[in-house]
């Protein structure tokens, strides 16, 4: 344990030297988050969540930013009439709490002591950590099995920082389908989400 600790530490080291600069800090938010799906006769609605989590910056004008976050995110689906002709209406709610890795490049727009403008742009990997349905329904469509651990996602947005406080709006697009199948039909349910942050750095400069 002591020499990955030590590994990671060397390499957060080298990195801060080879890019110039080097800070770190945390955030917190709330994500408002809506699922999509190719099935015609299935509504989406939209679904408060938040994030909490760490973040880095690697380097000054042009800078990489990876971050690790704890999301609640997911979204309810309805149906008033059915996937099936056999099917009446239903409702299920899909709660999902995930482990975010962004992985993005930033360019400092305007840049000094006293205030930064930044935008950014990257992937991000989540893992499913927590998956939970809600619904009424004796025979629910989609089960927690039914949702993939591992999901794709590309996201973007802009920020300010103001001294040591930043504020953060981003936009992130499902590349992988959450549900890709289920109660033996296509879902092609895919996670969108949009995320409002507000961090404050704990070390490093700007």
């Amino acid at each position: 344990m002591k020499k990955i600790v030590l590994l990671i530490a060397f390499a957060l080291c080298f990195t801060a030297l080879t890019y110039g600069q080097f800070a770190l800090g945390l955030k917190l938010g709330y994500n408002g988050s809506k699922l999509t799906t190719n099935v015609s006769t299935i509504k989406s609605d939209f679904n408060s969540g938040f994030h909490v989590g760490a973040w880095a910056h690697f380097g000054k004008r042009l800078y990489f930013a990876p971050e690790v976050l704890y999301c609640m995110s997911g979204g309810v689906f309805s149906s008033d009439g059915s996937v099936t002709s056999h099917d009446t209406s239903w409702s299920e709610k899909i709660t999902l709490g995930s482990l975010d890795v962004p992985l993005m490049v930033g360019f400092k727009i305007i840049h000094s002591d006293f205030i930064t403008w930044r935008v950014e742009l990257g992937p991000e990997v989540s893992f499913a950590m927590n998956k939970k349905i809600t619904t009424d329904d004796l025979n629910p469509k989609i089960q927690a099995s039914d949702i993939n651990t591992a999901n794709w996602y590309v996201l973007g947005g802009t920020g300010i920082d103001i001294l040591f406080l930043s504020l953060d709006i981003r936009y992130k697009y499902g590349l992988s389908q959450l549900v890709k199948e289920a109660s033996n039909q296509s879902f092609d349910a895919k996670n969108n989400v949009l995320l409002i942050s507000l961090g404050f750095r704990i070390f490093g400069g700007k």
